[in-house]
């Protein structure tokens, strides 16, 4: 990839939060791509989901890897009797309350044998991420509830599934623990639990932030910080720093096979759109 023209998006990574205060905001990583190196420009903190989303709509053009989901699992939808498009489906859950979108989830589960309680998208295994019907620990259902409507207002393209098609804010939907476990295995780096903070956990992101520097791991790309945000990211205890620039380096994996088989950005080329699919998985 050549260095970034005037017309090039910029890059985005964000670690969400579907009820951010200023204790735990919604974090963008702001960068671009050089070769195989993405060069970290900027953190952005965001205490509300309309500030958040008022971001995303000022910047006219961008490639953006969000760490929550787009879609819930076929099954699910179908037990439910939603729509099976997207769009409609989308429609359909937002527009309920989380009280009532509990109410589903238990019944659902409830229904189901040990094991196996919750439906799983095709891309959970792959990635190692929790079912997005999920409501608590964590609670992904209510992020898509809150984040996806927030992409659609600011104008998002979600490949594969709806929103703007063709727009130039193109949204992805990342996991950072795909990155994360590549090179660290189950090790863990992060805790938003004080007496979980300890300081194997942060030698932990340092070591993470030093692969990363590498160009070690399935993406092969290398992450260029300054050494301030570099600090960062090893003074942030709950990782949601790193996290929006894990899922900032989804964003440039994305970027480079943006012209890929199928919806492009290196997403399956038979995904299904009513779930989704998580970049790089």
């Amino acid at each position: 990839m050549s260095g970034a023209g005037p017309t090039r998006p910029r890059l985005l990574g964000c670690d969400f939060s579907s009820t951010p205060s200023r204790r735990k905001p919604i974090v963008l990583a702001w960068g671009r791509c050089e070769g195989d190196t993405v060069m970290l420009e900027a953190l952005e903190h965001f205490p509300t989901l309309s500030a958040w989303t008022g971001r995303l709509a000022q910047v006219p053009a961008w490639i953006g890897g969000f760490d929550f989901p787009f879609g819930l699992p076929r099954e699910f939808v179908i037990a439910q009797g939603w729509p099976l498009d997207w769009a409609g489906c989308m429609a359909t859950y937002t527009a309920l309350s989380r009280a009532e979108l509990r109410e589903r989830f238990v019944a659902f589960c409830a229904a189901r044998p040990v094991g196996g309680k919750f439906a799983h998208r095709a891309a959970d295994r792959p990635a190692g991420s929790s079912p997005s019907m999920k409501w608590v620990n964590p609670p992904v259902a209510w992020m898509m509830h809150a984040g996806v409507p927030g992409l659609l207002a600011a104008g998002a393209w979600l490949p594969g599934q709806g929103g703007v098609i063709g727009a130039a804010r193109v949204a992805l939907e990342a996991y950072p623990g795909l990155v994360a476990r590549d090179l660290l295995g189950t090790r863990s780096y992060k805790s938003d639990e004080r007496a979980r903070q300890t300081p194997q956990r942060q030698a932990a992101r340092v070591e993470l932030l030093h692969r990363l520097g590498a160009g070690e791991g399935r993406l092969g790309l290398r992450l260029q910080a300054p050494d301030a945000l570099g600090q960062v990211f090893v003074d942030d205890a709950s990782g949601d720093a790193l996290d929006a620039a894990l899922c900032l380096m989804l964003a440039a994996w994305g970027e480079a096979r943006a012209k890929s088989e199928g919806p492009g950005f290196g997403l399956p080329a038979r995904m299904d759109p009513l779930e989704g699919w998580i970049v790089g998985a």
